[in-house]
């Protein structure tokens, strides 16, 4: 007789509810309908399947990719409080899990600033130093349930435009095809929108019009698209069993589990494209830099801008001003 025996097919789906119970409270979508576990079939197979095994369960987010190069939104081009907070929030969800499932969790970060680097314009040495830098921040804050996965994982020590070419060319959908999907498809639009003003309220220095401007971040954001895409299909590659995570909104019953990081003015809003505010009642807030640079002050951490403070004194000389 096996020292040990699988969970019966009931436990393992009410072991497999209460993990997926545990992600509901911070699911990022945009039509606000409650849900319940059973809405994500999806998910819950893919849940159960490690939960069986008496496996971690393995959750895969793309995203993190780099800090937006608009100087309003944030505070430069390494992480921040923002990003602190988020490692923190990912992986005291996976000490969560553990407490239901005590082989726990891990998150694997697929940092995917390379993939579309030239797209968003971000010098791509930017790129490396803020995935080292989320490393470093795993490794020094015992983040144990976390880890980091991009391109150079992958493709080693290529050029950094050979490594785009590669995931493009072996992994995109083709520009026809992803344009009639934006067309016929909801969500698609949804996020083709999104990624198009992302690209706008990014650009700086741009000389022409703001009509010739919307145009190429029309054009750049199917590129970011396709580039994600192919993203996404590398890591299904490396990762085929995992619980794929998204940090863009998302329907109940896709594929894709949409998960809000930090609390934001939207359900669009990231670490990467804004600061961390610390309100008065301990909370922390995401909004761009210009407009928390006006609620509070900045603090520094370890000799760089980290977040800003809302302080009691900054609210009475606020209200003193509405006031007059």
């Amino acid at each position: 007789m096996p020292l040990t025996t699988a969970p019966d097919t009931r436990a393992t789906h009410r072991i497999s509810a209460a993990i997926l119970e545990l992600l509901l409270p911070h699911h990022r979508s945009t039509d606000g309908a409650p849900a319940t576990p059973e809405s994500f079939g999806h998910q819950l197979r893919r849940i159960a399947g490690f939960v069986r095994e008496d496996a971690p369960v393995v959750f895969t987010l793309p995203g993190f990719p780099c800090k937006s190069p608009n100087p309003a939104k944030v505070l430069g081009h390494l992480p921040d409080q923002g990003e602190r907070l988020s490692l923190r929030f990912l992986h005291a969800l996976c000490t969560d899990i553990e407490r239901i499932h005590p082989p726990g969790a891990h998150v694997v970060i697929c940092s995917d600033g390379h993939v579309f680097g030239d797209l968003i314009r971000v010098p791509d040495e930017h790129i490396d130093a803020y995935a080292d830098e989320l490393r470093a921040l795993i490794r020094e804050s015992d983040l144990r349930h976390l880890s980091v996965f991009d391109l150079r994982d992958v493709l080693g020590d290529l050029p950094h435009a050979a490594r785009r070419a590669h995931v493009h060319d072996r992994h995109a959908p083709t520009l026809d095809a992803l344009r009639a999907e934006v067309r016929a498809d909801a969500p698609t639009l949804a996020l083709y929108r999104g990624i198009t003003r992302f690209l706008v309220e990014d650009t700086t220095g741009f000389t022409g019009t703001r009509s010739a401007l919307q145009r190429e971040c029309r054009r750049r954001a199917y590129g970011v698209i396709q580039r994600s895409r192919a993203w996404g299909e590398l890591i299904a590659d490396h990762h085929p069993r995992a619980v794929r995570l998204s940090i863009h909104p998302q329907p109940a019953g896709t594929p894709k589990f949409g998960i809000r990081l930090l609390d934001g003015p939207d359900a669009w809003t990231t670490p990467w494209h804004s600061a961390a505010l610390h309100e008065a009642d301990a909370t922390w807030t995401l909004m761009p830099r210009a407009r928390a640079q006006r609620l509070g002050r900045l603090v520094h951490r370890d000799g760089r801008p980290s977040h800003f403070e809302r302080s009691h004194a900054h609210d009475q000389r606020s209200s003193a001003t509405v006031r007059r």
